[in-house]
């Protein structure tokens, strides 16, 4: 991740290379109103950079990162697991894998289809299929302008109505 994390915003941090990840507040969230809490958690290892890149390598980082983040969350913020909607984008906005920890309640990180998966979804399918991610057609929105999308319209793989 290459800008830095404002240390006020750490909730939890485990550092190494291949398993590594840190927990911050996004700042799109005061950190006052539970309602609205949106944090992500950025993992460490440079080489992974969306869901396309996980395998079952992966799995244990992955269950560790989960369950330690939304313990964490719990503690600092009293929210229950069950309250917490957990998620990747895809397309992601950076290419460093992120997941996205946010309340049910709150409307802005809310997952939108064509744009989030579930990291359980996600945990499920490499753990059925290796190599799910790099063989799966995962159908996403872009807007228009958006520098991805004049990429692919001059290749016709944009589908317009």
């Amino acid at each position: 991740y290459q800008r830095r994390v404002r240390a006020d915003r750490v909730i939890l941090r485990k550092h190494d290379p291949k398993q590594g990840y840190v927990l911050t507040a996004d700042l799109k969230w005061d950190m006052s109103s539970t309602e609205n809490l949106y944090c992500l958690a950025i993992v460490e290892d440079k080489e992974i950079h969306s869901i396309r890149d996980l395998n079952q390598s992966h799995l244990p980082m992955l269950r560790e990162l989960r369950d330690s983040c939304l313990d964490a969350i719990k503690e600092k913020f009293k929210v229950p697991k069950s309250l917490l909607r957990v998620y990747f984008h895809y397309q992601p906005a950076y290419y460093r894998l992120h997941i996205h920890f946010a309340h049910m309640r709150y409307a802005v990180g809310a997952p939108v289809i064509g744009k989030s998966v579930s990291l359980l979804d996600v945990m499920q399918n490499i753990g059925l299929d290796n190599d799910y991610y790099k063989k799966a057609t995962l159908c996403y929105y872009i807007k228009d302008g958006h520098a991805l999308s004049e990429t692919l319209d001059k290749h016709g793989l944009i589908v317009r109505d």
